[in-house]
């Protein structure tokens, strides 16, 4: 998998994150434990794989200006 597919990968993740604690906020609905669980170990792998996700996107900032600086 190239850098870019990774990318797009994970910024799925991190999306799909972003909705979950939205729905959160406003209906006090946690789609991942709804659907999984209460922190059964397949939502808790999900919990991981968003943050493990967000982590590496932070990574983009430098690319992004690495690019604007060319």
């Amino acid at each position: 998998m190239s850098s870019k597919g990774l990318d797009y990968t994970l910024l799925t993740f991190v999306l799909l994150g972003a909705i979950n604690w939205g729905l959160v906020g406003f209906f006090r609905l946690d789609l991942v434990a709804l659907l999984f669980g209460n922190m059964s170990w397949i939502s808790r792998i999900i919990y991981g794989i968003i943050g493990i996700s967000g982590i590496y996107l932070l990574s983009a900032y430098g690319r992004i200006r690495a690019v604007n600086e060319n």
